[in-house]
């Protein structure tokens, strides 16, 4: 099985920045889909952002266009998530989460994913 690990959650100011990492261990990823869920208090996971096997593709939600990067590293087997211009809204739960399937093509779906890691507190401040 595929372990997931978040890291770089913290406090930070609004406009700020932030850079989140997901390590992979346990197997070899490097033909997974990878994905950043976020899950604030109250409200339902969200889709953030996706990445194919090569890293060639990225997918974003709405909410994070122009302001997030997604990337991945597979010789280090882990995937990253750079956040700009963070927002109060942008305070949630984030989760890195793997898909094994070779035919799913929905990022957005969580159902497509087979692997998740704990998660990793973002707060932005107003």
């Amino acid at each position: 099985q595929v372990q997931l690990v978040e890291s770089g959650g913290r406090l930070v100011q609004a406009g700020g920045s932030l850079r989140l990492s997901c390590s992979a261990s346990g197997r070899t990823f490097r033909n997974y889909k990878m994905g950043w869920f976020r899950q604030a208090p109250g409200k339902e996971r969200e889709f953030v952002a996706g990445i194919n096997w090569s890293g060639d593709n990225t997918y974003y939600a709405d909410s994070v266009k122009g302001r997030f990067t997604m990337s991945r590293d597979n010789a280090q087997n882990a995937v990253y998530l750079q956040m700009n211009s963070l927002k109060p809204e942008d305070t949630a739960v984030y989760y890195c989460a793997a898909d094994i399937s070779l035919s799913s093509r929905n990022y957005a779906s969580s159902a497509n994913y087979d692997y998740w890691g704990q998660g990793t507190q973002v707060t932005v401040s107003s």
